[in-house]
């Protein structure tokens, strides 16, 4: 009775959040560090039904470095970074492309056999992501590496629609961060400001980047030191001080441009904690580093 009990109260907590985030959009995106996870991966496509269950509008971002550099491996050709972003030829992004549309569809499956419907999407699909080239702060040329410039939302809204399924849902959709030129060129953009980019456009109420990191730390060597809110002035203050730096740069610097974008919070968690994306969502706590205006 009392494990019965405590999962009543488990409800009751998050009917708030259920009622308060109730049709509206909460962009996620995860790395494919989290995404060689098995578990994690159904973590997230049984939290994506949970939430477009109850009515939200979930969006998920994901990207694939960790697999795209183990397939060039075995391939013979190694993977090279300039400033945290990886050199892509033609070649490269050929591989980029095939190994994110195996995840996508990985995701799609998953989310699927949770009950509710999802759909893989690329930046080129509908043209969503409009890109240019992308150069280094050095001018140095990164080959097929780019940055968004437009988000056409006519195909999200279009699998949004509500007369797309019997019961009056839409689809979810996955998201592979490619994008595509004027000229038809394909390339490879940062998951991360991906994720930014489509929260911006969508107006979405929250965006959560999962990591493989607690969150934000001010000693990196101790999980006790967790940020657990920052105010958005106050985050060229950490990357001065060298709070915020490495792998962490990008997922702060996708949720300060967010954040001044209009979307409501940001938040960067530990995707390898059991359904964490719902105990950010549906609990009084909450977990990992939240940024704020």
């Amino acid at each position: 009775m009392k494990n019965a009990i405590d999962r009543a109260k488990i409800l009751v907590e998050a009917l708030p959040y259920i009622r308060q985030f109730h049709g509206k959009v909460i962009v996620i995106k995860c790395g494919g560090e989290l995404i060689a996870n098995e578990e994690v991966k159904e973590n997230i496509a049984q939290d994506m039904a949970l939430m477009r269950f109850v009515g939200i509008k979930p969006v998920l971002i994901h990207g694939g470095g960790p697999q795209v550099t183990n397939l060039l491996e075995r391939l013979g050709k190694k993977a090279e970074f300039s400033e945290g972003m990886r050199k892509t030829d033609k070649e490269t992004v050929e591989v980029v492309e095939m190994v994110l549309g195996k995840i996508n569809k990985d995701l799609v499956s998953l989310i699927n056999q949770a009950g509710t419907h999802a759909v893989g999407l690329s930046g080129k699909d509908g043209k969503l992501i409009k890109a240019k080239k992308l150069n280094s702060s050095k001018g140095e040329d990164l080959g097929w590496v780019g940055e968004v410039e437009e988000i056409n939302l006519s195909i999200i809204k279009a699998l949004d629609n509500e007369n797309n399924l019997p019961n009056g849902e839409g689809f979810i959709p996955v998201i592979a961060p490619l994008g595509v030129t004027e000229n038809g060129m394909t390339l490879n953009i940062n998951a991360d400001i991906v994720a930014a980019e489509i929260a911006i456009a969508l107006k979405a109420e929250k965006m959560i980047i999962l990591t493989n990191q607690p969150g934000i730390l001010k000693d990196i060597k101790d999980e006790r030191t967790l940020i657990s809110t920052i105010p958005v002035s106050e985050i060229d203050l950490l990357i001065k001080k060298g709070i915020i730096q490495g792998g962490m740069m990008p997922k702060v610097n996708a949720c300060k441009k967010a954040t001044l974008g209009g979307v409501k919070k940001t938040h960067i968690i530990d995707g390898r904690i059991s359904h964490s994306i719902l105990l950010e969502v549906f609990t009084d706590k909450g977990v990992g580093t939240e940024i704020t205006k």
